[in-house]
């Protein structure tokens, strides 16, 4: 594998991390149709614990089986595909060494009246099935953030000393914070910051809003002028969050959405200097067809060609 100079100057941020996790980091970033450019499209398939079979699959029922996902990632050209552990198992020797694969360590649920998560895999299943990395999710904001955070350190010390790495879902959510300040550019700028010093390689958030939702940061965001009025703007922010760039950061995708309007937000997140998208819902509750064409389209805007 021919590691390109834009890639390796991501890998020299990661200053600690052995050789094996460079090389998994390296893995990502040189697959699929944009490998090499510094740039990802990730498809996360974890709807199933969060929404339930008919909520996520129903409008696309080739959905229900796993085969489609690590197909339609193969076909459409794709960084990796993440998924919990059940999905990664049932095709993992079909698949083998086609995709970097990404474990989905904790999972919650529809069912629950909680915001927290529950652990439902471990490295050694990351290693067993060849994943390049573990993913995993904390809700800064929760009730339960402080344990998350704490199983999450213990989780990507065992990860990175496998030589995996470490993708942080970070989503603000619980009592103090309402649907407005969950993606408050903010409170989306400080989640990533706090995946960034959990020791992520890989930090995923949502897109920003322009609205400013912490009493104590208002004034902050005002006095120092921080510009926020377009989405390339917050994006730049977030990511300038994220130590100055020198970590990569995602954006979600969130629900399914018009194509016009998901092209725009995903021209906003490139022109802000964000390392990629990670899309689940938007693609696989769309025909295979359909969901090859977004993509590809997708990757044009990343590769500036649209």
């Amino acid at each position: 594998m021919r590691i390109t100079q834009k890639v390796k100057k991501i890998l020299d941020h990661y200053e600690s991390d052995n050789p094996g996790t460079k090389a998994n980091l390296a893995r990502i970033l040189m697959e699929g149709k944009l490998g090499g450019t510094g740039k990802l499209v990730i498809l996360p398939v974890d709807q199933g614990f969060e929404h339930g079979p008919a909520r996520s699959f129903a409008p696309n029922p080739a959905a229900y089986d796993p085969f489609y996902h690590y197909q339609l990632a193969i076909d459409a050209g794709l960084s990796a595909y993440a998924a919990p552990l059940g999905m990664l198992e049932t095709g993992a020797a079909t698949f083998a060494g086609s995709i970097p694969t990404i474990l989905k360590m904790n999972s919650s649920n529809s069912l629950a009246t909680s915001k927290d998560q529950a652990v439902t895999a471990s490295v050694s299943d990351a290693l067993r099935l060849g994943c390049s990395a573990i993913g995993f999710t904390i809700y800064p904001g929760s009730e339960y953030a402080f344990d998350q955070m704490e199983e999450l350190r213990e989780l990507a010390e065992e990860a990175k000393a496998s030589g995996l790495a470490v993708v942080v879902w970070s989503y603000p959510r619980g009592p103090n914070l309402d649907k407005v300040a969950e993606t408050a550019v903010d409170i989306c700028a400080y989640a990533a910051h706090m995946a960034a010093l959990m020791g992520a390689h890989i930090i995923k958030v949502k897109p920003p809003t322009a609205n400013v939702s912490l009493d104590a940061a208002k004034k902050t965001y005002e006095t120092n002028k921080i510009p926020m009025s377009t989405m390339a703007e917050r994006v730049a922010h977030v990511v300038q969050a994220c130590f100055a760039g020198k970590r990569i950061v995602v954006f979600s995708g969130g629900e399914a959405k018009d194509l016009d309007g998901l092209y725009t937000e995903i021209r906003g997140l490139r022109d802000g200097g964000a390392n990629g998208s990670i899309i689940g819902r938007n693609t696989f509750q769309r025909p295979r067809e359909q969901a090859l064409e977004m993509l590809s389209n997708i990757i044009a805007i990343y590769q500036g060609k649209a």
